[in-house]
């Protein structure tokens, strides 16, 4: 029996972009979601008006709503926890604004089904085409230069740590107290870290990089930062405690 599938979806102020991410789904993918789950983190835009449109279409779409933005690890806390409320098997985490194929879940998700990773990420420098992508420069360099600190300290090998595409099994959500992470864009690096923590099985799959319109919450230099913070966290064992 294959395990049930959900799609999650942080949406702060996505009214222009979420429905094309939709559209996006491959037919047989859509075919496999027990439900899209989708909270609107606290936006000013019509995020809310595009959610009812989309109800109208996907009538496994949960709509939840956060009344103040609680910044993207308080999304994911909120989108995780209904996910494994409502029996999920294999949660997705797409980002409402397009820069991750919707295109590309039937080769995310294949190391889980397989049984060969209880996480996985899809990554752009996998594949050796961020610049080519559109990736800007100063962020090619800078994740270049993070990473090489995070193998450094982490010891996972991994061509990069700062794609939000990831997808969870059951196992590693049961395993991993997520609710104690981050409320902001370091969450999803503090779930890797927490992966080696808790000896779970890690997979990387390349994806496409996809830079166009959209607008990014996501400040580079406090980012940065926060992630040195992980490392120097994870160095004196705060992770470990957990």
């Amino acid at each position: 029996m294959q395990p049930t599938v959900f799609i999650t979806i942080p949406a702060y102020n996505a009214g222009a972009t979420l429905e094309r991410v939709f559209a996006r789904l491959p037919e047989a993918v859509r075919d496999r979601i027990e439900q899209y789950v989708v909270v609107n983190d606290g936006s000013r835009d019509d995020t809310d008006e595009v959610l009812a449109r989309l109800k109208l279409s996907y009538g496994n779409l949960a709509a939840l709503r956060h009344e103040v933005n609680r910044g993207y690890g308080g999304a994911m806390k909120t989108l995780l926890g209904h996910a494994l409320e409502h029996g999920a098997g294999i949660v997705i985490v797409l980002h409402a604004d397009g820069q991750y194929s919707p295109e590309k879940i039937p080769e995310l998700v294949e190391p889980i089904e397989r049984g060969d990773a209880d996480m996985v990420q899809g990554s752009r420098m996998l594949g050796g085409e961020a610049l080519a992508g559109g990736m800007p420069l100063y962020k090619y360099v800078a994740n270049k230069t993070l990473t090489a600190i995070e193998n450094l300290a982490f010891g996972l090998g991994m061509a990069e740590y700062h794609s939000g595409y990831m997808l969870y099994s059951r196992r590693a959500l049961e395993a991993i107290p997520f609710h104690k992470l981050s409320d902001s864009f370091d969450f999803d690096l503090e779930m890797i870290v927490m992966s080696k923590v808790k000896k779970l099985r890690l997979k990387e799959v390349p994806i496409p990089t996809i830079y166009a319109d959209e607008v990014s919450h996501l400040k580079p230099i406090p980012y940065g930062m926060r992630v040195l913070s992980v490392v120097w966290k994870y160095l004196r064992g705060k992770y470990h405690a957990l």
